[in-house]
C-alpha cells in the first residue's frame, strides 16, 4: 500500500493528511495548533491541542474528479486532545501517539514518503525535490524571500524527519509551477543589477493548486492538457490567477511575494508604489507599519471591515455601501486580469474557479465574467447558482469557452508529486 503523509507546517501549527495513494483516499487528517503556548497558570496543562479525524471507511459522497482519480473518502471519528506541545518535534510525537492509540496503524500502513509544502523555492527549485541537508540549507537561505513561511516550513521538515527517519521527505514548492514563466513575465522594470543582486523578480504562488486544477480540468473534459489554453482563478482569503498554456504557467498575478495582484481578504493586491512613499513621508508610517497595512489591514477588510467574502455579500444584501464598493473593486480587478490573460494567451479554451470564494461565491464568478461575452465566455446563470460537489460546468452548452468550478486539492497534488519524486530517487 502506497501511503504518503502530507505536512503543511506553520510557525505555531501544522496540518497533515495521511493518504492511501492506490485509491487516492484520505486515511486521516489532523491539526496540531498553538505550538509553544504552554499554560503558566493554575490549571489544566497547555493551551496547545491536537485534533485528528480518522477515515470512516464508508463510501465517498463526493463526485470524483475522473474515473482514475476518485475523491477522498469521507472522514469521521474525530479526536481532540489539549496538552502541552512545546515545539514541532513534540507535535509529531503527539500525532504518532494518536495514530498508535486510535488508528490508522502506521505499523500496518507505514508511509513510503512524507511530502512537505514549502512556500518559496526561489529560482532554484522547479520540481518536487527529495530533501537532503543541502536542500534544507537552501530552504533556510530562501527565507529572505519568505520570512513568514520558509522558516516555519523548515521547522516542520526537521521535526518530521525525526519522526520518520527512514523514509524520503519531499519538498513541494508553491513557486515551482511558475518557473516556466518567460523572462518578459517575471522581470520587473527596475535597475537590472540591483534586481539581480537581491533576487527581485516575480515568482508566483499557489502553484500546487493551479497545477492540480488545470490538470483536473483537462481530465474532466477528456482533452489533452497540452492542447488547452486555460485561465485559473484561485480565490480564497489569498487569491491569484494564472494563465496556463499547454500545461505550463506563462503568467500569474502574484509576484515577488503573495501581496501582488488581486484584491484579497486582508491584502491590497496591486497598488501604486508611490502610495507607500506618501504614507511614509506624510503619514509617518514605518516600513513595518506599511507591511502590516498592505498585508493585514487592506483588501476586503480595509474596504468593508470584514475579510470574508460571505460577510461582504451579506453586507451588500443589507445595502451596505462599503460592502458594495469592496465587491465592485474585487470584481473589477478580476476582470482586468481576465482581459489581460486573454490577450497573453491569444484566446482561452477553459476558465476555472477554485478555492473557497471561487468554488462557492456565484456572484463573484458572474461578476468576473460578465463583460467577457465578446471573447466567447457565456455563463449559464442557473448552473452558476446551483451548488454541487466535484467538478461542474457552469457555462452554456454553446459557449465557445468552457467555464468550470474545480474543487482544489493541494494535499493530494503534494502527495502525488512526493510519491513520484520518492520513487525516482530510489
Amino acid at each position: 500500500m502506497s501511503i504518503v503523509l502530507v505536512v503543511n507546517s506553520g510557525s505555531s501549527s501544522f496540518k497533515y493528511q495521511l493518504l492511501d495513494m492506490e485509491a487516492e483516499t484520505v486515511l486521516a487528517s489532523g491539526l496540531v495548533e498553538r505550538i509553544g503556548e504552554l499554560s503558566t497558570g493554575s490549571g489544566t496543562g497547555g493551551h496547545s491541542s491536537h485534533t485528528v479525524t480518522a477515515a470512516g471507511m464508508r463510501e465517498s459522497v463526493a463526485e470524483p474528479v475522473d474515473a482514475a482519480h476518485p475523491a477522498p473518502t469521507v472522514l469521521d471519528a474525530t479526536y481532540t486532545r489539549d496538552l502541552p506541545i512545546p515545539d514541532h518535534t513534540a507535535g509529531f510525537a503527539v500525532m504518532l501517539e494518536a495514530f498508535a492509540q486510535n488508528g490508522p496503524s502506521l505499523t500496518e500502513r507505514a508511509p513510503v514518503a512524507v511530502g512537505h509544502r514549502v512556500v518559496h523555492g526561489g529560482a532554484r527549485f522547479f520540481e518536487p525535490t527529495v530533501i537532503t541537508p543541502l536542500v534544507e540549507i537552501n530552504i533556510d537561505e530562501l527565507s529572505v524571500l519568505a520570512p513568514l513561511h520558509n522558516p516555519a516550513n523548515l521547522a516542520g521538515i526537521v521535526a518530521a524527519k525525526k519522526a520518520f527517519p527512514d523514509v524520503p521527505h519531499v519538498a513541494v514548492f508553491d513557486t515551482a509551477f511558475h518557473q516556466t514563466l518567460p523572462p518578459a513575465a517575471y522581470t520587473y522594470a527596475i535597475d537590472a543589477d540591483l534586481a539581480a543582486s537581491h533576487r527581485i523578480r516575480r515568482y508566483g504562488f499557489h502553484g500546487t493548486s493551479h497545477k492540480f486544477v488545470s490538470e483536473a480540468a483537462a481530465a474532466f473534459l477528456g482533452r489533452p492538457l497540452t492542447e488547452l489554453k486555460q485561465i485559473v482563478f484561485h480565490l480564497g482569503n489569498g487569491a491569484s490567477v494564472a494563465a496556463i498554456d499547454g500545461g505550463r504557467s506563462v503568467e500569474t498575478s502574484m509576484g515577488l511575494t503573495p501581496l501582488e495582484g488581486l484584491v484579497m481578504g486582508t491584502r491590497s493586491g496591486d497598488v501604486d508604489p508611490a502610495v507607500l512613499f506618501q504614507l511614509a513621508r506624510r503619514g509617518g508610517m514605518s516600513i513595518d507599519d506599511l507591511d502590516t497595512l498592505l498585508n493585514k489591514r487592506s483588501g476586503l477588510l480595509g474596504l468593508a471591515g470584514v475579510s470574508d467574502m460571505r460577510d461582504v455579500l451579506e453586507g451588500m444584501q443589507r445595502g451596505d455601501a462599503a460592502a458594495t464598493l469592496a465587491f465592485d473593486v474585487y470584481v473589477h480587478r478580476l476582470r482586468a486580469y481576465a482581459g489581460a490573460y486573454l490577450a497573453q494567451l491569444d484566446g482561452v479554451d477553459v476558465i476555472s474557479f477554485t478555492a473557497g470564494v471561487g468554488e462557492n461565491a456565484a456572484a463573484v464568478r458572474a461578476g468576473a465574467l460578465a463583460t467577457l461575452g465578446f471573447a466567447g465566455v457565456h455563463l449559464d446563470a442557473e448552473r452558476n447558482e446551483t451548488r454541487g460537489r466535484g467538478i461542474r460546468i457552469i457555462s452554456t452548452d454553446d459557449s465557445p469557452v468552457t467555464v468550470l468550478v474545480v474543487p482544489t486539492n493541494e494535499e493530494l497534488e503534494i502527495a502525488r508529486q512526493s510519491l513520484a519524486a520518492a520513487a525516482s530517487a530510489v
